[in-house]
């Protein structure tokens, strides 16, 4: 700064001179006037100052010195003004200098807090600050400079050769090498926690069994199962037997579809594609609808958890810390009928099997049968001996504390453990969890050059995990997130998810919270695209389908880690995935899910796609843990209330006729648009560098998410809260499919057997009116938490 003022001060000096124009008292009177003094003097010489009281008047015009002193001030205004012009430019030659230097100066203060301001505004340092200021564009650069410094495809190989499985000892070396990888890096706190959950494996001395069962009821030969460690953990135990039907995906409209078809699948053995919906979800909708003698099977040998619901289903809604000291409970997402996968051979041989219908053209498969039938076909045994067994898991975290929101995390993982090689299941995922970890350690460094840009501290504290158990339901994540719940739900500010992140090349989806779509957005139009040259990912996906959102965003599913932040503890969340267009990858969840096959199936461009995800997720950390205000947008929930409440509109005149009105939904929508305006113009006329406020503001926006769990219903028995997003009685969803059994004449609705509608009731009013008062009051408790303090609340209602 020193050198700042002496250049101003020595342009001040090399300035001409300019007329003087002093204020002087006249003798004998109580009057001031302007006497025109030139004043040349020596370079560097002082101009008198004069500290007086003073009055100015201007001239008298109708008097003859009225007309003198106008002359004066008309030739003082003519001297004047090329100085005034000169001393003009030489200030604003200052101000420019001083600024480029202040913003681009050289590293002087290495290793000291940066700053980091967008292209168009300029944010200034408080007076006692030492930081020195970075743009975006500098902080993208720096970012993508470490980044591109890695080796991203040789740790995927390398973790996918690593046996892994939940509990087992290769999976407690990895996690112990990843806390040492850890703490080799410029992390501010490096630790473990250990759970003891209860986890489901194949028991080696029963293995899982088919037979055929014989005319007399006997059973007959044994199928081959092949490979004994294949199996659906949490499965129902015990033995089944019955007629085999192909039931496609095992979707509660398929089965709806079986029985109009003439085919009753009650007490038989179902036959089950893979894909469309998960394996819990298949394994929930016989439960449903077809009661307690439904077995699945479904092909291709995957290992799949039926756990409908996510963490240790032994201690739904506590963290498993210490099972004993809980009561013994089991989660209702458990299933009471048993499952088992098999391999495309032994279901080829079962489908020829098959006799009785032909089943429709969208259920005929790619095995080598033709056609596909629905059956009933001859009799089989299946036996399910799989055993539970506490086990200890431990998930690894590492922290960058945050510069100004240090209370305030954004928070990344990725899945570690894998039943197979699993290398696009987690060792992709872990992979680039790595990288960003010593991507954003090497920010955080001094630089080492003076032509090099200064490290950086984010505002808020970046919080990075590696997850244990989450081929059984995202186990280590849940239990983390009950164990800490009480304090996630006031400072997480955002869960990004690495799982599952390259399962091809052709097409990208963002399944997330609506809170981050605009930010998604505007991020893939900074990311290039791994195999269309020249094109971002945004140009990318609006070649196919000018609505952007449509081809890209999905809601989040629960068999994804990022589902329980969002559904359970209210945090918006985000998991990314590269896909084939077509075909989904064939290897999931199975051990032929190697780094060989993921990049065959790539054509060779896992290590472009693997580096896309990682430019992704580490720009949306850099705007989610710097920008002052939380780039979340808080009024797209307003758009997804209307979008059902569309749905619902449908039924107003069934409704009616019934006495009944969705008017209470409709108000509570409107206070909540209301409230989200409310709050985007306080921001947009305030301070951003007032830090109490944005403050208050960024409090305010990143519990929006939480104000969607429902207050009503307890967390131990309907754990996921959510009213969009959440599962029960209490959710939008819930409400819709209970208003379509209007319209059901009592045959029964399958979509509202899905949530948990019991079949052939029909539509209760008590139970309608109940649904739209938890509903209602938890969208109308969201706007009046989203309009600040109770006095500013304005509502309609």
């Amino acid at each position: 700064m020193e050198r700042l003022w002496g250049l101003l001060h020595r342009t001040q000096r090399l300035s001409p001179r300019p007329s003087q124009t002093i204020y002087k008292r006249v003798e004998g009177t109580q009057q001031w006037r302007l006497e025109e003094e030139e004043e040349d003097g020596e370079e560097g010489a002082e101009p008198p100052i004069h500290f007086c009281p003073m009055e100015l008047r201007g001239p008298d015009l109708g008097s003859r010195a009225g007309k003198q002193n106008l002359g004066l001030w008309a030739a003082t205004a003519r001297r004047a003004a090329p100085y005034l012009v000169l001393t003009t430019l030489l200030i604003f030659t200052g101000a420019f200098l001083l600024g480029y230097v202040a913003f681009r100066g050289s590293c002087q203060t290495c290793g000291d807090d940066v700053l980091v301001v967008s292209e168009d505004i300029n944010y200034e340092p408080g007076p006692d600050s030492h930081q020195g200021t970075l743009y975006w564009s500098d902080l993208q650069a720096m970012f993508l400079r470490f980044l591109g410094e890695g080796h991203l495809e040789d740790t995927i190989r390398q973790i996918s050769l690593r046996k892994r499985v939940a509990g087992s000892a290769g999976m407690a070396a990895l996690a112990q090498d990843i806390r040492v990888a850890l703490l080799g890096q410029k992390l501010d706190h490096v630790w473990m926690d250990t759970h003891y959950v209860g986890l489901q494996f194949p028991d080696p001395a029963h293995p899982n069994t088919l037979h055929w069962v014989e005319a007399a009821g006997k059973l007959g030969e044994p199928l081959q199962l092949e490979d004994h460690d294949v199996y659906c953990p949490y499965s129902a135990t015990g033995n089944a037997t019955g007629e085999l039907v192909y039931a496609h995906y095992g979707r509660p409209e398929d089965l709806q579809d079986l029985r109009a078809r003439g085919v009753e699948p009650a007490g038989r053995l179902l036959l089950v594609r893979l894909g469309e919906i998960s394996f819990a979800q298949k394994d929930d909708a016989g439960k449903l609808l077809l009661g307690a003698q439904l077995t699945v099977s479904a092909w291709t040998s995957p290992s799949s958890q039926v756990h409908l619901g996510t963490g240790d289903p032994y201690t739904p809604g506590f963290p498993s810390f210490n099972q004993t000291q809980f009561p013994p409970v089991q989660s209702s997402g458990l299933p009471n009928i048993p499952a088992q996968p098999i391999s495309a051979d032994i279901a080829s041989l079962l489908l020829r099997k098959l006799q009785g219908p032909v089943a429709p053209q969208e259920w005929q498969g790619h095995l080598p049968v033709s056609p596909y039938r629905l059956g009933p076909g001859p009799g089989l045994h299946l036996g399910v001996n799989n055993h539970r067994v506490s086990t200890p898991i431990s998930n690894i975290f590492g922290c960058i504390e945050g510069r100004s929101e240090p209370d305030h995390y954004v928070v990344i993982g990725a899945q570690r453990d894998a039943w197979g090689p699993g290398a696009a299941k987690s060792a992709v995922g872990t992979a680039i969890l790595l990288e960003l970890v010593r991507t954003f350690s090497s920010m955080l460094s001094p630089c080492s050059q003076p032509t090099l840009l200064p490290g950086f501290r984010p505002r808020r504290s970046l919080l990075f995990i590696s997850w244990d158990g989450g081929d059984f339901g995202s186990v280590g994540s849940t239990e983390w997130l009950e164990g800490y719940l009480s304090v996630l739900h006031l400072k997480a500010v955002v869960y990004v998810s690495l799982d599952n992140a390259v399962l091809g090349d052709d097409k990208f989806q963002a399944k997330t919270s609506p809170l981050l779509i605009s930010l998604i957005e505007n991020i893939l139009k900074q990311v290039d695209s791994p195999n269309h040259s020249g094109q971002t990912l945004y140009e990318q996906v609006m070649f196919n389908n000018h609505s952007w959102d449509a081809e890209v965003i999905q809601p989040l599913p629960m068999d994804s880690s990022a589902y329980s932040f969002t559904a359970f503890a209210g945090v918006p969340a985000v998991e990314f995935s590269f896909m084939e267009d077509g075909q989904a990858y064939p290897f999931l969840h199975t051990k032929d899910d190697t780094y060989e096959n993921l990049h065959r199936v790539l054509r060779g461009r896992l290590p472009a796609v693997a580096q896309a995800v990682a430019q992704l997720a580490g720009q949306l950390l850099i705007r989610l843990s710097h920008d002052h205000l939380l780039p979340l947008d808080f009024g797209r929930y307003g758009d997804v209330v209307l979008k059902h409440i569309g749905s619902l509109n449908e039924f107003s005149g069934d409704l009616k006729a019934r006495g009944l009105t969705l008017q209470w939904v409709y108000s509570a929508r409107g206070d909540y648009i209301r409230a989200a305006e409310k709050l985007r113009k306080e921001i947009y006329s305030s301070e951003e560098s007032d830090e109490r406020l944005m403050r208050m503001y960024n409090v305010r926006i990143m519990r929006v998410e939480f104000y969607f769990l429902s207050q009503y219903v307890s967390p131990a028995d309907s754990p996921f809260r959510h009213i969009f997003l959440g599962h029960g009685d209490h959710t939008l969803d819930a409400l819709l499919d209970h208003v379509r059994l209007l319209r059901s004449h009592g045959s029964g609705d399958p979509r509202a057997a899905s949530s948990g509608v019991a079949p052939g009731l029909g539509f209760q009013e008590s139970r309608f009116r109940r649904q739209l008062a938890l509903l209602t009051w938890t969208l109308q408790g969201a706007a009046n938490a989203l309009s600040g303090d109770v006095w500013n609340i304005d509502n309609n209602f």
